[in-house]
């Protein structure tokens, strides 16, 4: 009984993941991660915020020289430099 219970759940498994697309990313743009940062300078206290863009600024400038963006933590690489 329980090798038939497994069975049906492997074919049922089988055909979801046969039946699935992939879904196509939208390349990642400096600029989008711009708009990013900006949001997130929105949500600090109103002394920090103008520093915040400005780091913001820099940041795609950086970006759209070597389309890499570094967001203090991370840094990753491979964005389109628009």
């Amino acid at each position: 009984m329980t090798i038939k219970i497994i069975s049906v759940f492997a074919v049922v498994v089988a055909a979801a993941l046969l039946g699935t697309q992939t879904a196509l990313a939208a390349p990642m743009l400096c600029s989008g991660e711009q708009k990013t940062c900006i949001a997130a300078c929105q949500r600090m206290p109103l002394n920090l915020i103008a520093d915040c863009i400005a780091g913001c600024r820099a940041r795609l400038n950086f970006c759209k020289h070597t389309g890499c963006w570094d967001n203090g933590r991370n840094r990753y690489c491979g964005l389109l430099r628009q």
